[in-house]
């Protein structure tokens, strides 16, 4: 299987510049149109089960959306480099707060539902928490924490679906009974719509940056355009298609569950499969520059998003402004550093 792999791959590189493009060109329209029947699916089955569409968004899209990351994390553990979670988790939330979500709510500001958008929040908070004192008061990362980040996921999924089976939304019962779609094709949707957005993002990310390359753009480029907007696309073509469609809710609850999910579920997974110290590469006048930078960044964001949108139950445009502001901040912090 390995030589076949091999010799697919000098195969490829043999092509020159035509089969990077092409192959680019399908993985763009396989993102798309996952994204289009993914959408639908969701939405289907927030209506099937009379759940909201939020609460929807933070469970059963936010696993379809996150799936890339835990793939890629749990590989990463079982090769003995499951420190490479704690990036992916930290760096996930910042762009998936103060980029995907910033241009939704910039495009288009809503109203939010405090119910069902209290819970998750303050899951996310908990576990930011939880990983935070880890970091600053231990700097070590045992099994232990990797299981109750677990166990955290699991209570959350439990709680959230419960909750909304109790309190059913009347507009989407009311949905239910004008659409006509069966409950099989809500679910192959569903499933086809997660398949075409995780090959979509693969090939979209693996010849964009050979293309890239090819072109001779240097390699820090490379990963901080292909390479760490690939990791999110998913969540962006999800959070597009769904304002596109009209469903701000579902977006919004994506983003929130992703972000829990990527604390709890893709550094849980990693942790518990390969325990490590937190990372020390990068330092700013000595300190760990993650200490001082990231894990501040991640929890302003979130509170910027979600906070006043508690209070005054919308969302606005200053907030998305304010956030994509920071995240341009944070990207030449690292183009500087």
């Amino acid at each position: 299987m390995g030589d076949l792999f091999n010799n697919l791959n000098a195969w490829v590189e043999s092509q020159g510049m035509w089969l990077p493009i092409v192959l680019f060109v399908i993985g763009l329209v396989c993102l798309i149109k996952g994204g289009d029947w993914f959408v639908d699916g969701a939405t289907g089955l927030a209506r099937k089960f009379h759940v909201p569409e939020f609460i929807i968004g933070a469970t059963i899209v936010s696993i379809g959306t996150t799936l890339p990351e835990v793939m890629v994390s749990a590989t990463s553990a079982v090769k003995g480099i499951g420190d490479m979670a704690y990036g992916n988790a930290i760096g996930s939330v910042i762009c998936n707060t103060a980029l995907i979500s910033a241009i939704t709510i910039a495009i288009r500001p809503t109203e939010v539902e405090r119910k069902s958008f209290r819970l998750p929040v303050a899951c996310f908070f908990i576990a930011a928490a939880f990983f935070m004192v880890i970091s600053y008061a231990f700097r070590d990362f045992s099994r232990l924490t990797g299981i109750i980040l677990l166990m955290m996921f699991i209570a959350y999924m439990i709680i959230v679906m419960v909750q909304g089976f109790k309190h059913p939304d009347k507009a989407a019962a009311e949905d239910e009974k004008e659409a006509d779609s069966p409950f099989w094709k809500t679910i192959v949707l569903l499933v086809v719509g997660a398949a075409l957005i995780a090959l979509g993002a693969r090939l979209l990310v693996n010849n964009g940056t050979k293309i890239a390359t090819l072109l001779g753009v240097p390699d820090t480029v490379i990963a901080l355009t292909f390479v760490a907007l690939g990791t999110s696309l998913p969540e962006l073509v999800t959070a597009i298609t769904a304002l596109v469609k009209g469903h701000s809710n579902l977006s919004l609850g994506n983003i929130i569950g992703a972000n829990f999910f990527n604390l709890a579920l893709v550094s849980g997974i990693s942790i518990t499969l390969a325990p490590f110290r937190l990372p020390v590469e990068k330092q700013i006048a000595g300190m760990n520059a993650s200490l001082i930078v990231d894990l501040p960044l991640m929890l302003t964001v979130m509170a910027i998003m979600t906070i006043p949108t508690l209070i005054r139950q919308k969302l606005s445009r200053t907030q998305g402004i304010l956030l994509l502001l920071l995240y341009a901040g944070y990207v030449a912090f690292q183009f500087i550093n």
